[in-house]
């Protein structure tokens, strides 16, 4: 894949440049090496500075066009968005090519056993963090813990030993019991109540 990365009535600076080549790579499997993406940087003065820098990217995927475009307060942050959406659509457009089999070819390979040229898979995404969540803990005792973990439902329960001041999680074994983990750092290791290692 060859990535094109020019301005409409904008100089695109090197630092720019790079980043958004280097965010491209991340589509390389999904493409070949006859795709060209184009990636056109504007700025709208008419905008407010939250959303006066833009970002459009045009592919190929399979024959098929695609198309994105996305605005924010810097050509960083706007092609972060834009990528993200030109990646969804790309890997939503292989999916639709791997599902649709024509009906004369599926009949032709069933009567004469000709074999069929097959389609390479894409590979698998890889798993990413989508959402990151934040909330404040209290240092409670054990006891507390595990009435608080039982109010909310959960199978396990973090909280702020008050007498270790440890950063502790509580949980639910397959036995109905309770375990507890209290993480340690630099290899620093003290034996738990039954004088082994959590498990």
């Amino acid at each position: 894949m060859r990535t094109i990365v020019k301005g409409k009535n904008v100089d695109v600076s090197e630092p720019v440049r790079e980043y958004a080549e280097r965010k491209m790579r991340r589509l390389e499997r999904l493409l070949d090496d006859r795709t060209d993406a184009v990636i056109e940087l504007s700025n709208e003065q008419h905008h407010s500075s939250a959303d006066s820098q833009i970002a459009e990217v045009t592919l190929t995927v399979d024959g098929q066009i695609i198309r994105s475009h996305a605005s924010g307060p810097t050509y960083q942050a706007s092609l972060d968005i834009v990528i993200d959406r030109i990646e969804r659509q790309a890997v939503d457009a292989r999916e639709k090519l791997r599902s649709k089999v024509r009906p004369d070819e599926a009949l032709a390979h069933r009567y004469t056993g000709e074999e069929t040229e097959a389609i390479d898979e894409p590979e698998t995404p890889k798993s990413r963090i989508v959402k990151t969540k934040r909330f404040a803990i209290e240092p409670m005792f054990e006891e507390d813990a595990l009435e608080r973990m039982g109010e909310l439902g959960h199978h396990f329960f973090i909280f702020v030993n008050a007498e270790t001041e440890r950063l502790c999680v509580l949980y639910k074994r397959t036995s109905g019991d309770y375990g507890l983990i209290e993480p340690v750092i630099g290899g620093e290791y003290t034996p738990g109540r039954n004088g082994h290692r959590a498990g």
